[in-house]
Parts: C-alpha cells; structure tokens; sequence
C-alpha cells in the first residue's frame, strides 16, 4: 500500500467515525409510551413519591403521574449568578435562570434557563421527605410562605427563602433554600420541629423531574451531540452513564455509601450531592402520561433522621445547578469534574484542556488559545511529521518514475507492484512512512475535537472578525471553505496517487470536508485550518530543502 493510499484511507476512516455516531443518534427511538403496569401502592404512598425504606427496600414505586405538572404560587429569588422560581407546591424548584449565560449572543438580555417547565420540555427539581406512621412533607405538599420574592443582598454572601408546613399530627416543618454568592451550589434544609410525644423517625428524598424531548435532526452531519440523560458516580463504580433508555428498560437501585447523582446535558449539569456519608439509594424511574414518558433520577437516604418529643432536628441535601465549569467543578467533590464527558479520550482530552485554560488565562481569548495550541501540538509532533513529510517528499520526486513504471506494464498490477517496491528499496523509501506518524496524531486531534465541543468555557466565546461564538457552525462559512482550500493547498504538495480512481476520490476529500465542516463549531474548523496552514509551510520547506539536495 502506498503513501496516498494510506491518506486517503485516514481521511475516509474519519468521515466513516463521523457518519457512523450520527447514524447512531439517528437510530435513537423517540421516546415511546411506557407499557401499562399495574403497580401495588400502599395507601399511605403518594404518586411520584419514593416508599420508606424497609427492612428490604424495593425501588421506587412508578404509578401513573398527572399530565401537567401542578403549579402553586412562585417564589423568586435573585442573586449574582441565579433567578431562581421556587413553587409553593411541593417547594419545588421549578425554573432557574442563569444570569451570567445568554441563550445565544444574539440574545445577551434572555438568561439560559437550565431548569425549566416549558410545555412538553420539562427539568425540575423535588425533594421532600418520608416515613411510615405520620404525614411527611414532599413535592405534592402546599407550603406557606411570608414573602415571594427575595433579592441577594450587595453586603451579603448568602440569601434563604423559608417555606413551612404544619403537619395534622403537630411536627412543624420548615423548608429553607440558601443561595450562595459567586456560587451555582443550593442548600436545601429541612427543619423539623417535634413538639410531639412521639419519636420523630424520617427519610430525605432528592430527584429530578425530566422529559426526553428530541432534538431536530438536520440533513448535514453536522456535530455528534453531547450526551443527555442521566448519570451517577460512586467511589467504587465511578462515572456512569444512566440513560433515558437505561430508565426505560429497568428501574435504577443501587445502595451506596457516597456519590452523587446528576442530569446531564450539553455545556450544563443539574446534580444532588448528598452532605453526609450513607447508606444511600441512588434510584430512577419512569412514570407513564398521556404526553410520553417523566424520567426521575436521585436518591434517598436509608438511614433515617431521628428527633427525640419535644426536639428539633435537620435533613439537608445540595443541589448543583450550573454550567460545568472545570474549576466549579473540581470544588464539589470526587468526580464530579467527570460531568464533562470526553468520554475513552479522557486521559488526553483533560490535559489538552488544562493547556488550553492556561494559554487563554495570558492571551485573554479562546480562539487564539486555540492557535497557539494548534502550533505547540505540531511541534510536538514535528519529528513525526517531518519523518512522514520527507516521506512525501521523496514519493513526489518519483512520481516521473513511477508513471513510466506503469505504463510500461499497463494493467498488470502484481508487476506493477513489484516494480514499485524495487524501486522503493532502491531509493531507500518506506511507502509507509508518511502514514504512522499521521496514525498516531489521530486520538490527539480527536481529544481535541471533545475538549472544543465539551468544554463551556468555550460557549459564546469570541475570537475575532465575524466570529463572536466559537461553539457554533460560522455563519457565513468562511472557516470552513478556506479549511477545504487549504486541503487542497496540501495535495498540490503531495505525490499524486497513480491510479485514477484515488486520485478522483482525493481530489473530491477538500469538497467533502467542507461540506462536512460547515456546521462545525468554528473553534474546531479554527483548529484544522491551522493545521492545515502549518503542515503546508512545513511541507513546503521540507519538500524544497531535498529538492535543494538533490540539485
């Protein structure tokens, strides 16, 4: 196999990967109706909520859940970072808005909101608590409050709003959100308050509320797209993926010691990070609507809480609901920075990461970082590369040869063939050499490809010109096209393949890169034009200095 072959097959093997993970997201079912079940329900169980734990805990039941999700009167609270809509019913967290994230550039004034409850596209979180013998507060209980709205205070670092709860059997509850500065934690306490003479003996549930809503597909390959679903991580599993189909086929019930347990989807995560060590139950399920499956994921606790007559205890739980930024995310505990998903690459992508958030913290702008580390990978690699580019080199300047070679014998390729690896060994060439080196720079460009799709650090960056986002495809295109003239830049300098079919296929590869990188996010396209631009020069240089030898 000849250098060009060895090309064309690297470049048709990438297209291929490409192709085949968008064929992958393509086969992804809609989300169905689940099937009718019966399921068994104490009386004393509330729809949607998690059982007591017993003495053999079974998973959480999954009855029907109402089409809508109820609503009560909303709470706003304001802080640096947050808006955030806490509903009277349940207490729910039923909207967060993230202040310091527009929904596009285009849009500066509309926050993103990460939680949200907007008709089929439902994220919310529930929390509440359980027991057996007596009414317990959960996320279908009214509360009361004294005041909707709350404002994070310029001299202040923390804000709560209060809601209470009076149960019939005389436990006064109160359910408190505490709002952090420069801080996407939440703190959720519940403050029960026996005036009883009963032993008070309860649980603490944390869950998320989700509904699977598809994306639009487009007709372009576009951009494989980041995970969405579901995840948990403890220290003896790890990370691991919980998806909406992982729900659907079988009901999470996992016993754990410590953990947390998270929504997950692109740039964003929600997570319950539970404040003390277990046992814990980390659990999903999936309840049933007219509208299509609701997905729940969280935990309870095993252990339960208990406040002597006449005492006063608390349940606490944290909520993270923010971007993932790598630096937040290191602060919250084992593992959690995993919530940014490079997937098998991990190990190469979070040092590229790493390198990158320090090239940026001097030049003070992502697209440049990105230059730079296009220019520091290459002369890392520039040994490789220039044992492949000598390699072009020398099959260029036997290209005459080699075309005489094949008129000579026509369409009899086994002497063809023969010729050709005499005269390689005459000459002292490796018709190998140029492709190895290409091989092993392949698993770092796509590292890269998952710390520049994966890393919001890079949302609605700006280079510079006409790019103001480099997360998003370049809207007029020119990235892309002047990728594929570099692609064909690099051709011009590189042997021609003899036979016709290759070389029809490499001269339409720059066409169809192209159109493939049309709606890539412009930092990537940013990256491969630099990299096509060096290897050129590199080429070039290379190419004249054994053309000089030789003269």
């Amino acid at each position: 196999m000849d250098i060009q072959r060895g090309l064309l097959f690297i470049a048709l093997a990438f297209v291929l990967i490409l192709i085949y993970q968008k064929w992958l997201e393509e086969q992804q079912p809609p989300p169905a109706p689940l099937p009718t079940a019966q399921t068994s329900v104490p009386p004393t169980d509330v729809a949607d909520v998690p059982r007591a734990p017993t003495a053999v805990d079974q998973p959480p039941a999954s009855p029907d859940q109402p089409q809508a999700v109820a609503t009560g009167e909303r709470i706003t609270v304001t802080t640096d970072l947050f808006r955030a809509h806490i509903d009277t019913l349940g207490g729910d967290l039923k909207k967060v808005e993230l202040l310091k994230y527009p929904v596009s550039v285009d849009q500066p004034d509309e926050p993103f909101d990460l939680l949200r409850q907007k008709g089929a596209d439902v994220f919310i979180s529930q929390t509440g608590l359980i027991g057996r013998g007596r009414a317990f507060p959960n996320h279908k209980t009214t509360f009361e409050v004294d005041k909707t709205s709350f404002e994070l205070a310029p001299d202040k670092d923390t804000v709560a709003a209060k809601l209470r709860w009076d149960s019939p059997d005389g436990v006064q509850y109160a359910k408190v959100y505490t709002f952090h500065r420069d801080s996407y934690n939440i703190s959720i306490d519940y403050l029960v308050d026996n005036q009883t003479k009963d032993t008070w003996n309860g649980y603490l549930y944390a869950q998320f509320l989700r509904t699977h809503v598809v994306p639009e597909r487009s007709f372009f390959l576009g951009v494989v797209p980041s995970y969405l679903g579901g995840a948990i991580y403890t220290p003896e599993e790890k990370y691991e993926k919980i998806d909406f189909a992982d729900m659907t086929e079988q009901d999470l019930n996992r016993e754990v010691k410590s953990g947390w347990v998270a929504m997950l989807q692109h740039y964003f995560v929600g997570a319950w990070l539970p404040q003390r060590d277990g046992p814990y139950q980390f659990y999903s399920r999936v309840n049933k609507t007219a509208d299509g499956p609701r997905y729940n994921i969280g935990y309870k606790t095993l252990s339960p809480t208990v406040i002597q007559p006449g005492g006063q205890g608390t349940l606490r739980t944290k909520l993270f609901v923010g971007p993932k930024e790598q630096d937040r995310l290191k602060q919250q505990g084992e593992g959690f920075v995993l919530s940014v998903d490079y997937g098998w690459l991990t190990p190469l992508s979070a040092p590229l990461f790493w390198i990158l958030q320090r090239i940026n913290a001097v030049v003070n702008n992502w697209g440049w970082a990105i230059i730079i580390l296009t220019l520091l990978i290459k002369l890392v690699f520039y040994p490789l590369s220039a044992a492949s580019y000598k390699s072009m080199a020398k099959m260029k300047k036997l290209q005459p040869r080699l075309q005489t070679l094949k008129e000579r014998y026509g369409d009899d390729k086994a002497k063809l063939q023969q010729a050709m690896m005499e005269l390689y060994k005459k000459d002292k060439i490796n018709p190998l050499g140029g492709c190895l080196p290409i091989v092993i720079q392949i698993p770092v460009f796509i590292a890269l490809y998952w710390v520049l799709l994966e890393s919001v650090e890079l949302r609605q960056a700006e280079w510079a010109f006409w790019i103001r986002d480099l997360s998003v495809k370049d809207p007029y295109f020119v990235l892309p096209i002047l990728m594929g003239a570099s692609m064909v830049g690099q051709q011009l300098l590189n042997p021609s393949p003899l036979d016709p079919m290759q070389k029809k296929i490499m001269m339409a590869l720059p066409v169809v890169f192209t159109l493939l990188f049309l709606y890539f996010p412009a930092g990537l396209v940013l990256y491969w034009l630099v990299n096509n631009v060096l290897s050129i020069a590199q080429q070039w240089y290379i190419n004249r200095t054994i053309g000089a030898k030789n003269t």
